[in-house]
């Protein structure tokens, strides 16, 4: 009787552990899925994003390709790769606006500083203190 019970246990536990891995994986591919959903426009964002790093690609030379990779180093390297180019969309964006001849560091923090969600804003002013990048002319964006 004692190994039957364990054995429900087990069975029992083993379905939550699997519900939960199908929501959460579930959850991440709904997100993905509404990003390529087209908006008003036609274009869906991953599209505009697209659009944008195509326009813009020319623009950015070593230094700003450098300074990216070195603020998108505390990104988790699973995820680092999707940051970058969100990242380089909404500078790229910025850039096409303001008809910039070339991505400088002023556009690339402000950019970063746009696309990055809210939270993660104390890590990014951690890190431009460590490069000793002045945030005061940036505080606004935050």
């Amino acid at each position: 009787m004692l190994l039957n019970n364990w054995f429900l246990l087990f069975i029992v536990f083993w379905a939550v552990v699997m519900l939960s891995l199908l929501v959460i994986g579930g959850f991440f591919m709904f997100r993905k899925f509404l990003k390529r959903m087209p908006k008003d426009d036609g274009k869906s964002d991953l599209d505009w994003q697209e659009y944008y790093l195509d326009k813009t690609i020319h623009l950015w030379g070593d230094d700003a390709k450098a300074l990216l990779n070195e603020l998108t180093s505390p990104v988790p390297e699973l995820f680092r790769q999707v940051a970058k180019e969100k990242i380089a969309g909404k500078i790229g964006e910025l850039a096409l606006k303001e008809h910039a001849t070339a991505i400088d560091q002023d556009i690339l923090i402000r950019g970063y500083i746009v696309a990055t969600p809210k939270r993660d804003h104390k890590f990014l002013r951690k890190k431009l203190a460590e490069l000793k990048i002045d945030v005061a002319p940036y505080e606004h964006l935050f």
